[in-house]
């Protein structure tokens, strides 16, 4: 069977190389700390929102006072998969990236957060934009930005749940946006949703596939003060990304299971994979592929014959349309990789699949 994730046995001095890139790569991330004073705002969402003139600026300020104690909790208590900065000369703004938890769809990506405090906070509770570059990964973060959630008073909730001036931070928006809207089925978070886990199954699938296309924004457009690190991250990361997409287009697990450490449930049942899921895998691989190598990730070399199958089955191939030119050498490779995803010829699956629902 081809794996286009794994395909040749690495050499001792190869293996050496990818070992001692990782441990740069981790060093890199480490020397990202978690909370940072920049300068540079100008990219910042709520850049040209400045209402509230020198609050902000006035040390005796009320606002300026509460601005100083939030940077001093978000300094010593945010977790290590939260990364927050601040600017020198635009305190009333904040910019954060959360990194997907584990045991989700969202596992492995980053989703950043542009904040501003308004002029009465706390009051009021902080603006919160998502970069979403167009994509509705959750019900809760929208395509414009908007970010749905009661402790932002954006969505309906109990008193307890919404905003309190006394005890509210940012602190606790980031890890609450981490916790319950970056979970383990985002399908649950649109109100009124009945028990269905095949509907819960396909749309995590998609929120996975967003997820993917996302990590490519950001990789061409990387937020600023955030460069170093969007970059150190996917390198890290990328290797367990691609075996992920390989682990969930084959049902060797269910999408948002693969393993913290690259690795599925030895246990773990075949999963029902949808045709959609699959086809879109199969799309979107290599363009991850090329753009984590394009963004220093050491990865396995895959087989340049398998890389030509991959780009002419986007361009029509897999409708049956072989070339006479054409070896059957590259007839057998594009038939591996058909088998691979578990499609037959004509592009359809192997077996019966659940039909496709809207997410």
């Amino acid at each position: 069977m081809a794996d286009f994730s794994v395909i040749s046995t690495k050499t001792q001095t190869s293996t050496n190389t990818n070992d001692k890139n990782q441990e740069i790569q981790q060093q890199d991330i480490n020397m990202f700390r978690g909370f940072d004073i920049v300068i540079d705002p100008s990219d910042h969402f709520y850049i040209n929102n400045k209402k509230g003139g020198d609050c902000f600026t006035h040390p005796s300020s009320r606002v300026h006072k509460k601005i100083m104690q939030e940077w001093k909790i978000l300094e010593k208590h945010v977790p290590d998969s939260i990364y927050v900065r601040v600017y020198e000369n635009r305190i009333d703004l904040l910019r954060a990236v959360i990194v997907g938890p584990s045991g989700t769809p969202y596992h492995d990506g980053l989703y950043f957060f542009d904040i501003a405090f308004p002029s009465d906070y706390p009051f009021t509770p902080p603006l919160v934009y998502y970069k979403s570059f167009g994509l509705r990964i959750n019900p809760n973060l929208y395509q414009n930005g908007k970010v749905c959630l009661s402790l932002l008073n954006t969505w309906v909730g109990e008193k307890c749940e919404k905003w309190n001036h006394n005890q509210s931070t940012i602190l606790q928006v980031l890890i609450s946006i981490q916790a319950l809207v970056l979970n383990e089925k985002p399908y649950y978070n649109e109100p009124g949703m009945r028990t269905c886990e095949k509907k819960s199954n396909e749309y995590s699938e998609n929120a996975f596939i967003l997820s993917c296309k996302t990590m490519l924004y950001l990789l061409r457009r990387p937020p600023k003060n955030f460069e170093g690190f969007v970059t150190s991250h996917f390198r890290e990361k990328a290797s367990v990304i691609l075996s992920a997409c390989n682990a969930y287009s084959n049902g060797q697990v269910k999408v948002g299971y693969y393993g913290k450490d690259g690795s599925c449930p030895a246990s773990c049942p075949t999963v029902r994979v949808s045709r959609k899921f699959k086809g879109s895998i199969y799309k979107l691989y290599p363009e991850l592929l090329s753009n984590f190598r394009s963004n220093g990730a050491s990865l396995t070399e895959i087989d340049s014959m398998e890389q030509l199958i991959l780009t002419k089955k986007r361009t029509g191939l897999l409708k049956g349309k072989v070339g006479v030119k054409e070896s059957g050498y590259v007839r057998m490779v594009f038939g591996k990789v058909m088998k691979f995803l578990g499609l037959n010829k004509n592009g359809s699956g192997k077996r019966d699949v659940e039909a496709e629902t809207q997410t």
